[in-house]
């Protein structure tokens, strides 16, 4: 039998490893990490991450042929290919701080494994990391086998939260990178290759060497991202014209050269990997003497964070500038739906704003726990511009300003204004005539997601701004402050 593990039980590790284990019944699947609490839920009936469909993954399994420890180097030293999914933040001090990632944990992971490590193994990096980490992780371990050998392989991760299992069960492709030059890198690619070819057509898993493989996985979230903040530049200037930006965003992803994906206009990108992998390539770009394209990428983060400046700006003006002492409800603090993940939320930014401005906060997200949001609020925010941490708003503030409350219409009622900043479902299909009633007039919805019928609401009452779309005749005479 076949063994695998895994080192990290986070947003990659757990489900990527959960799905291998259901569909290889024939390999055992050991998920490792040193956070005793971590493991504690992946062994309970209430799982550390919210993921739809791993829960029912996770039990099928768990048990048989999947296992989460905290035996770290046990696991380690028996399995025949290691999966290394550890964290790779971006360095907040020190050389190429705001920009490239700290590997750290990464370093650790490779120092151990030669440590425990008694028989050759296939070490897999499944982090996103910056081009060329395979060669230092190799030089590491080389230089401390003890006779044993060790292939390294890249396998970047290309899941989207509230969707990673379908993603995993059915994936656009699976890329493996290795020494493709050596026979022993090309049996460690055919050994990987067959474990997802378990599912995964033969055709969809693409082999390459390993720079390719770990460049594809930035060049693919800068991709997506730009696209973004393409669309989110285009949302300005349809509200300075009267056009209409999910009409645009319709006609241009009509066109079979650019296709509708990703052409949504919002309050920003989130999530842990868009801004991260952008700032890792601008920072790759700069050590290679590539000025030009590192300010090509640069730009797409800089949008992202004009999007959200003008949201709060916008808000704050349609108000009779001033929203000190105002109830503001936020719907909504994940970085999308379907997900309790709040990195580099564009609500927490949002939020921020509000609080420089004095108002009240009553937030409701049905899977952000409080204490998540109030611990993303008051961390120092990290300038990736210009490297320095600052935290622009004090906790006292946040804990005599912030509400979370468990329902929409707790947190609408006696509100001022509305701000939807996630696009859950649920949001939708609120009774907006009930939410009006209980609010004092002029009522404000401020719709970051464009999730809701402005018509309707405007028929209601609402004074409305959605993004991107024609404004409201009130906010026309008040334009947002630059």
């Amino acid at each position: 039998m076949v063994k695998i593990c895994c080192i990290g039980a986070g947003y990659v590790g757990g489900p990527t490893m959960a799905v291998i284990a259901l569909k290889c019944p024939s390999i055992n699947v050991a998920v490792v990490d040193i956070s005793v609490p971590r493991i504690t839920a992946w062994n309970s009936e209430t799982l550390p991450i919210y993921e739809p469909g791993l829960d029912e993954v996770v039990k099928k399994c768990r048990g048989k042929n999947l296992f989460f420890s905290n035996e770290v180097e046990k696991n380690v030293a028996e399995a025949d290919i290691v999966f290394v999914s550890v964290n790779t933040p971006t360095k907040t001090s020190g050389l190429g701080a705001g920009k490239a990632a700290d590997l750290t944990y990464w370093e650790s992971a490779a120092r151990m494994i030669a440590d425990v490590s008694k028989s050759s193994k296939i070490v897999v990096e499944k982090s996103t990391v910056p081009v060329k980490t395979a060669e230092a992780i190799e030089k590491i371990l080389t230089h401390n086998n003890k006779g044993i050998e060790f292939q390294i392989l890249s396998n970047p991760e290309f899941l989207a939260e509230g969707t990673a299992i379908t993603d995993l069960l059915n994936p656009d492709r699976v890329l493996i990178g290795g020494r493709e030059e050596t026979p022993g890198g090309l049996k460690a690619i055919q050994t990987l290759k067959d474990v997802y070819a378990h599912w995964v057509p033969e055709e969809r898993i693409l082999c390459t060497n390993l720079w390719s493989a770990e460049l594809s996985k930035l060049a693919a979230n800068a991709f997506l991202a730009q696209r973004i903040s393409s669309v989110n530049s285009m949302s300005a200037l349809c509200e300075a014209t009267g056009a209409n930006v999910s009409q645009v965003s319709y006609a241009v992803g009509k066109d079979s050269r650019i296709g509708p994906k990703f052409l949504n206009a919002s309050v920003g990108f989130g999530g842990s990997c868009f801004q991260k992998d952008i700032l890792n390539l601008v920072y790759i770009c700069e050590c290679n003497g590539l000025p030009e394209v590192a300010n090509y990428w640069k730009h797409v983060i800089k949008i992202n964070d004009y999007q959200k400046n003008r949201f709060v700006n916008r808000l704050v003006s349609s108000m009779f500038n001033t929203i000190s002492g105002k109830k503001i409800a936020i719907l909504g603090f994940s970085f999308k739906k379907d997900t309790g993940d709040t990195r580099e939320t564009p609500a927490i930014d949002v939020c921020r704003g509000l609080l420089l401005d004095r108002a009240q906060l009553i937030i409701y997200d049905p899977k952000v726990p409080e204490a998540q949001m109030m611990r993303d609020l008051s961390t120092p925010k990290f300038d990736w511009d210009q490297p320095g941490s600052t935290s622009p708003v004090s906790e006292d503030v946040i804990t005599k300003n912030v509400k979370v409350v468990h329902n929409a219409y707790e947190a609408t009622k006696d509100s001022h204004a509305i701000c939807i900043l996630t696009e859950w479902d649920e949001f939708k299909s609120l009774d907006y005539q009930k939410i009006y009633d209980n609010m004092p007039k002029p009522a404000y919805i401020f719709d970051g997601r464009n999730v809701v019928d402005v018509a309707k609401l405007r028929q209601i009452g609402f004074i409305v701004y959605s993004i991107g779309k024609p404004l409201d005749p009130w906010l026309k005479d008040m334009p947002a402050i630059a």
